[in-house]
């Protein structure tokens, strides 16, 4: 298949039914997770995108395919497994506005997505995509069989012309707390990423970065060409190329905000950047435009904004 026969966006994942908590005490349900939330994002900025994840045959299952077709993501790739739900997470937000979750995700099928008997028809729209887009959570799910059978989807699709983008969002918890486990997974899987989209705060967690510029470098070593560091309320770190040829600029933040909720600031940014890139934007102003729209999700309680306010540019 030809590089313009390739057709919109795949985000590898899973979704979770939330709970969280509002500001009168009580718990409302929605549907999120970080990869769901970009492919929602990238929806909403006019791409084709589809989400490839497994839920159960339950009435929270159907809330989520509700919300994809409601968003115009498309969930063709969503198996379903019969007797199982998807995983829990319960909300709360500190007094900086910052999140506190915990989660109820064991048995939930979306671990499964590569041992599952369809697994198959995931792996081949995969190199069907002009960019795959999956996270360090997406990788905390799987089994090393599963995982296994992922990075070599993503090996034949990287050789079909398909371009690979990566968050690590590192999630400790996610990993049982085992770093070595973690490193060796991620080091196999940035052998296989074009566009890294790390937070810098995670990245020194797992690897003790003390800069971004650092950051950026052990990311270059692995051969990824488009690297964009994200470093909170300070500037985005933008690098391309590498060696004598490599490019590496700072785009501040335009507003620093307090934020209402920093809930999915780092998903919308990816997935602005990410939409920006595909339609021909440069890097920088790429960066630029998902400052904005993570500046924006900010300023709303939520992993989603409200559809008056989710414009993306």
């Amino acid at each position: 298949m030809s590089e313009e026969q390739k057709t919109g966006v795949v985000c590898v994942g899973e979704v979770l039914i939330e709970l969280a908590r509002g500001s009168d005490g009580r718990f409302s349900p929605a549907c999120g997770g970080d990869t769901f939330n970009v492919a929602i994002y990238l929806a909403r900025a006019g791409l084709e995108v589809g989400f490839a994840s497994a839920v159960g045959d339950d009435p929270y299952s159907n809330s989520v395919l509700a919300l994809a077709a409601a968003e115009g993501v498309g969930s063709d790739l969503i198996l379903r497994v019969p007797g199982r739900q998807p995983g829990l997470s319960l909300i709360e937000n500190g007094p900086a506005g910052e999140r506190i979750t915990r989660y109820w995700r064991d048995g939930a099928p979306a671990g499964e997505l590569f041992e599952l008997p369809d697994w198959g028809r995931i792996a081949q729209r995969l190199t069907a995509a002009r960019l795959v887009y999956f996270s360090g959570i997406t990788l905390s799910l799987y089994s090393t069989s599963g995982l296994g059978r992922f990075l070599a989807a993503l090996e034949i699709a990287r050789q079909q012309g398909v371009k690979v983008a990566f968050d690590g969002n590192f999630r400790p918890r996610a990993w049982k707390g085992d770093l070595q486990r973690t490193r060796a997974i991620f080091i196999e899987t940035l052998k296989r990423v074009d566009i890294a989209l790390p937070a810098f705060d995670d990245e020194a967690v797992l690897w003790g970065d003390p800069s971004p510029e650092s950051t950026v470098e052990r990311l270059q070593a692995f051969g990824i060409g488009e690297i964009v560091v994200k470093n909170g309320p300070n500037s985005a770190l933008v690098a391309t190329g590498g060696g004598k040829d490599g490019h590496h600029e700072f785009v501040p933040v335009p507003e620093v905000l307090a934020p209402i909720d920093a809930t999915a600031a780092g998903d919308a940014f990816n997935a602005a950047y990410l939409a920006a890139r595909l339609s021909g934007t440069i890097p920088a102003d790429a960066a630029d435009a998902a400052h904005r729209l993570a500046g924006n999700v900010i300023r709303h309680p939520g992993s989603l904004l409200p559809r008056s306010a989710a414009g993306m540019h």
